[in-house]
């Protein structure tokens, strides 16, 4: 009878937990008992070699998968900046990146497994398809077995798997989302989510049913393998413990994706 029921029991359901590090302004090392994935800055919007490979170190020690943050140019506007960029310089920015951070990683006995657009360049490859082919190029001309990490639908992660890419379809817990299942604006009234019940309580929702209530109260779908928890906003090691709380208590599994 035991194993009958066993081999009916639906697999449990598990998601990766990710942050942004290495950016100078957050608490790392106490992300890093909570996460499964850091998305380590790679010195182009925020981070130090050093910082960087004090970042790298402290995620290998801890057992978390580490990504490629990578973003434009733009240390001064923390990478929140739209730019144009032509495909040649934009991709030879991210292959830099990339390169830079996984020689850091490697130098601690870690490897950078995927890669993350931050900022600006995160949410203009959502529907930009230039840049989200610059990024899809650049990350396959320096390994095309990483990840690529973005949000469901968005033209980059349709470009990566086109071209053969692992992906990573992402959600965000302390973010509003529009009706048409894209962050809202942080120049936005109420972009931001600073209530660690009501984030903890949206992770569960999103995990477990696909969905959340966008921010005119639409129902949307956000099917995703890893949940964002932003480690530089006010109280986000209590956000993110929160988070990790709730899902244990509801018997959903944290580990890293599979991708």
């Amino acid at each position: 009878m035991t194993a009958d029921r066993a081999s009916v029991d639906p697999a449990p359901i598990r998601i990766d937990l990710n942050a942004d590090l290495g950016e100078g302004v957050g608490d790392d090392e106490a992300m890093l008992t909570i996460v499964t994935s850091a998305n380590i800055a790679c010195g182009f919007h925020a981070g130090t070699p050093a910082d960087l490979l004090a970042t790298c170190r402290a995620a290998v020690s801890a057992g978390v998968r580490i990504g490629a943050q990578v973003s434009y140019p733009d240390r001064a506007g923390f990478g929140r900046r739209f730019m144009e960029m032509s495909t040649p310089d934009l991709i030879a920015d991210l292959v830099y990146q990339i390169g830079a951070l996984d020689a850091l990683a490697r130098s601690v006995g870690g490897t950078v497994t995927y890669v993350k657009p931050h900022g600006a360049l995160y949410n203009t490859v959502v529907h930009h398809d230039q840049q989200a082919d610059a990024v899809v190029a650049a990350i396959r001309d320096v390994n095309p077995g990483l990840a690529v990490m973005g949000l469901p639908n968005s033209v980059v992660l349709a470009r990566a798997e086109r071209a053969g890419l692992p992906i990573i379809t992402e959600a965000f817990a302390d973010r509003a989302y529009t009706p048409a299942g894209t962050l809202v604006p942080r120049t936005e009234q109420g972009a931001v989510l600073s209530d660690s019940t009501e984030i903890a309580r949206r992770v569960v929702e999103m995990t477990t049913t696909g969905r959340l209530t966008a921010i005119d109260g639409t129902v949307v779908g956000v099917a995703a393998d890893s949940i964002c928890l932003h480690g530089d906003t006010p109280g986000a090691v209590g956000h993110a413990r929160a988070v990790r709380e709730a899902l244990a208590r509801a018997g959903i599994e944290v580990a890293r994706s599979r991708s």
